[in-house]
């Protein structure tokens, strides 16, 4: 191997290749840089799955040493090596995009090239010395990309979706505060844009919450099928180099070095080509993305104005809002909350056509599938936060205007069928929309109802004890 200060020279199926002296990458990672520059978004920009390839590589090694397909003295420097990266050390050797061909075999050559590497570096041994820890022969014994690889982004979805998660449920109980805040404070509610009956604003805001609170559940459930791994089945499913007993051990591993319960797929070879548990996932977070935009929808809507709007809730002020309309402030939070929710529906199209495009016995296409999920789990995160600190916790009401709302709309109207029927209400509301006239004053003067029995009937607050659910 030739080296001097600033390279050392590595060689492959493809030749002799340039490698930085101070890398712990090799020469297939190498490759993978000089060949991918495509999203700009790296390995090393998704820490997890850093640690989930490396928790992987560890336990590979421990149960082919247990097993005797590895020496145990290799095997415990590659366990060394990978907890250094479960650490945090070496992150910025994982630096290929994520955006790549060969199915994520450019990624699981890096993972086994950088703890090669470190693996020697432990041992006494130069960085590419690799007769003494081999990158293919020791790191990846009894593996393949189509194992090692599906294995480590389950996994590192898996925790990643912890933290988004944690995200929903404080955005939850965020909502919930403002749904007791507002309890008694009466609106008007709409369909179709178009006024219907009296709600509060707490019932609005509790419908909020209790539709994203549905979400925990439906996420956590796609997610935990994620812990269903392929590890022993190697290329294709047929487990071809990997021991007897390897799958099992390696899996049982897993679980053993992270504290989360991995589960053998009973069927290796339908597993190793079936992307059918990221479709899944990724549809979780599209129906969180899809409720999530609609309240912001509402939220923008019942912001707008402030004169000429609906004007029933303040949105906290985060920016100017023009550069040529003096005093403008747009629902920026919202807005961008929205734009996220857009993403994470359009990875999730590109997530199903990507599952959809594997082909016999292996999805080639995994690292956009990849590559999207953990962009929309990272982006729905870090949106729920900045929504429930910059918009949803500072919101006001302007309960005057909205009840005054209430008192001069048609739609109260649906209150007095039962007492005048339909017939006659439709009269009643058709009478004050062209006359400008109240509803009470209307009924009244037709002799439908006493001016107390009215009063009683449309007193907001009445309708709404009156059906209490």
């Amino acid at each position: 191997m030739e080296q001097n200060e600033k390279y050392r020279v590595e060689s492959d199926l493809l030749g002799e290749l340039q490698v930085p002296a101070d890398a712990y990458y090799g020469v297939q990672t190498q490759r993978a840089i000089n060949n991918y520059r495509i999203s700009n978004t790296k390995m090393c920009d998704y820490p997890q799955f850093i640690m989930a390839i490396a928790y992987v590589k560890k336990a590979a090694a421990a149960a082919n040493a247990e097993l005797g397909a590895l020496d145990k003295n290799i095997a415990d420097h590659i366990c060394q090596a990978a907890d250094d990266i479960i650490g945090g050390k070496l992150w910025d050797n994982f630096c290929i995009d994520m955006v790549q061909g060969g199915a994520g075999t450019s990624v699981n050559m890096n993972a086994n090239e950088v703890i090669a590497n470190r693996a020697l570096e432990l041992m006494g041994y130069e960085k590419g010395d690799y007769v003494h820890c081999y990158p293919n022969d020791h790191v990846n014994c009894g593996q393949s990309t189509n194992d090692a690889y599906p294995t480590s982004l389950r996994y590192a979805a898996y925790r990643m979706n912890k933290d988004l998660l944690k995200s929903l449920k404080a955005l939850v109980d965020c909502l919930r505060v403002k749904a007791n805040e507002f309890k008694d404070a009466v609106k008007m509610g709409r369909t179709q844009l178009q006024d219907a009956v009296p709600m509060t604003s707490g019932q609005e805001f509790a419908a909020f919450a209790n539709t994203l609170e549905d979400e925990l559940e439906y996420i956590e459930y796609n997610a935990k099928k994620l812990l269903t791994i392929n590890m022993g089945a190697t290329a294709i499913g047929t487990g071809l180099n990997a021991v007897p007993g390897y799958a099992d051990l390696v899996t049982e591993y897993l679980t053993k070095f992270t504290g989360d319960k991995f589960v053998k797929a009973k069927d290796m070879i339908a597993a190793t080509p079936d992307t059918g548990d990221y479709v899944s996932y990724s549809g979780a977070l599209k129906r969180l993305a899809v409720k999530l935009s609609k309240i912001c929808n509402d939220l923008r809507l019942m912001a707008s104005g402030p004169r000429c709007g609906l004007y029933e809730i303040n949105l906290p002020p985060m920016a100017p809002g023009s550069s040529i309309m003096p005093g403008k402030v747009n629902p920026v939070i919202p807005e961008v909350t929205n734009q996220v929710c857009f993403k994470v529906i359009g990875n999730d199209m590109a997530i199903t056509m990507a599952a959809e495009a594997g082909q016999l016995q292996l999805n080639v296409m995994e690292p956009v599938i990849v590559e999207c999920m953990f962009e929309s789990i990272t982006w729905m995160t870090n949106v729920m936060n900045t929504f429930r600190e910059k918009c949803v916790s500072g919101i006001t009401l302007n309960e005057k205007h909205n009840l005054d709302m209430v008192k001069h709309s048609i739609g109260i109207v649906t209150a007095l069928n039962p007492y005048i029927g339909y017939k006659n209400s439709t009269k009643v509301a058709k009478e004050a929309l062209e006359t400008g006239k109240s509803l009470h004053e209307i009924v009244v003067e037709k002799n439908l109802m006493s001016a107390e029995e009215v009063d009683k009937i449309l007193d907001p607050k009445a309708m709404l004890q009156s059906h209490n659910l």
